[in-house]
This record gives C-alpha cells, structure tokens and sequence, in this order.
C-alpha cells in the first residue's frame, strides 16, 4: 500500500517547488551535524514550527532508516500501529517501508501490530516526513502510530523492542518521537510547563517524563512516542540530550494569549 498525503497543502505546501522551497527556508544549510540515536520534534504547521523542526533535522546526520513514532490523534484499534510495508508519498516523491527493521519490531513486541488504516488520517508522523526526504532523499521509513491509551509499562515495551530491532538490524536508524508540547494556554504558562517535561527529556528520564505530564496535567500530545523514544534510546547507550531550539506558536502570529510550544531535541 502506498500511503497518500493527507495535510499537503494544509500543514506543509501541497506542491513540489512551494514545499522545497519552504523546506530550504525552514532548515539550516551547513549547521554542524552529529549522529544521534532518537530526536524530538514538533508536528503543527510548518508556519509555526517548521523552524523548530528544520533547526533539528538539520542538527543530525541523516541516516538510511528513520523510524517514526507519532501520537494518534484520532482513536486507534492497536496500542501500537505499525504500516510494515508498502510506501508513503509526499509532494516530495516516494519513501519506502524499510520492511526489514519493520518486521524485526512486529516480532519484537506483541503490542505492536501491522495496521495500515490508523496511518491514513493522522498528520504526526506524515509532517515529519517532507523534512527527511528533503535531507536525505533515499531513506527509508518505519512509521509507528501510537495510542494515546498507552500506559508506562507498554511504552517501555515498546521501547526496548525497538532498541533490539535497531541493534540487530545493523544499520543506522534514527528514532524521531514527534510531540508538540503545551496547547492552547498563555505563553508563560506554555513556557513554564513545557520546561519542566523538556527538562526530564533532557535529564533521559522517560518514566519522569511520563509521570511529570500526566500528574501536572500538561496538554504535551506526544508524550507517550517521546517516552518510548527515551527508553529506546537509553538501551541503545544515549548519553546526553541537548535542547536545539523551543518555540511558540505565538511567535508566528504575534497572539501570546493562546499559545501552542514546539521543543526541537537531539539524543546521542
């Protein structure tokens, strides 16, 4: 199956030129790259955090595999939805299902399972996908659409089941967990909530992460992905993670009374 585009020319532009050259503005040309193990980025429009994430993707070494775990914003059948072959369009050309790394997960956790359907109308992981292609146009994918019903115990099921995959694969892969944080609330209350769950990110604390969000109440959509991420990473050896750029929606509209947060983060 071939996966069509479902927010072309509503989140990103719908067509060729217009979108490379919006991702040629977005990402920065000759920023120093380093190889990472996971990254975090946003997933709204590019007018408000397409800087965020071209600042990200344009901080790490792209390689041939990117596995993308996104939130389900609409209700999912399967904890863990995974497309494991077949391809995604954008208007930037076709990115294959790597379906090697693909099947390693679906062996690797019994929650994961093979659902093309939960994919079709979810933009998380479809707005990360220009990014990649335009950095590296031979990559290939392994999208995982996650339920937002997921609990701790399976996101870190999850996680260490990727972690195997990767490893055994024996090809580069890179994990992108695509979040958005704070929703809808004034920019210091954006600021001051989206810190305290960045900074257990950046402290590679997925089950402090997870706790800090749900017992603080914070609207970050993406958690449950960035925490399978963070576990992943850390059984993969992570060190370190550095926050690349943080931003608000407020900051493209000038309205700071209602605002969405974007955190752009490597993990090496």
């Amino acid at each position: 199956m071939t996966r069509r585009p479902y927010v072309a020319g509503q989140f990103y532009p719908g067509t060729r030129d217009r979108l490379r050259k919006a991702l040629a503005a977005l990402t920065v040309p000759g920023a120093p790259r380093k190889k990472a193990l996971a990254v975090v980025s946003p997933h709204a429009g590019y007018v408000y955090s397409g800087g965020v994430a071209g600042a990200v993707f344009s901080s790490v070494e792209p390689p041939p595999v990117f596995v993308i775990l996104g939130p389900a914003h609409r209700k999912i059948g399967p904890l863990f939805a995974l497309q494991a072959e077949g391809s995604w369009l954008t208007p930037l050309g076709e990115s294959p299902i790597e379906t090697g790394l693909a099947s390693r997960v679906l062996a690797g956790c019994p929650l994961v399972e093979a659902d093309e359907r939960a994919h079709l109308e979810e933009h998380s992981l479809e707005v990360q996908l220009p990014f990649i292609q335009y950095l590296r146009e031979d990559a290939a994918i392994v999208p995982v659409c996650v339920s937002a019903e997921t609990d701790y115990a399976a996101l870190d099921a999850l996680g260490r089941a990727l972690a195997e995959a990767v490893r055994s694969y024996g090809k580069e892969a890179l994990i992108v967990a695509s979040t958005d944080m704070s929703h809808y609330v004034a920019q210091k209350t954006a600021e001051r909530q989206d810190r305290r769950a960045i900074d257990r990110i950046l402290e590679l604390d997925p089950a402090g992460l997870f706790d800090t969000v749900e017992e603080g109440r914070i609207s970050m959509c993406g958690v449950q992905p960035t925490a399978a991420a963070l576990v992943a990473a850390l059984a993969l050896g992570a060190r370190r993670a550095e926050l690349v750029r943080y931003a608000t929606s407020g900051d493209a509209s000038g309205d700071y009374s209602q605002v969405v947060g974007y955190a752009g983060i490597t993990i090496s």
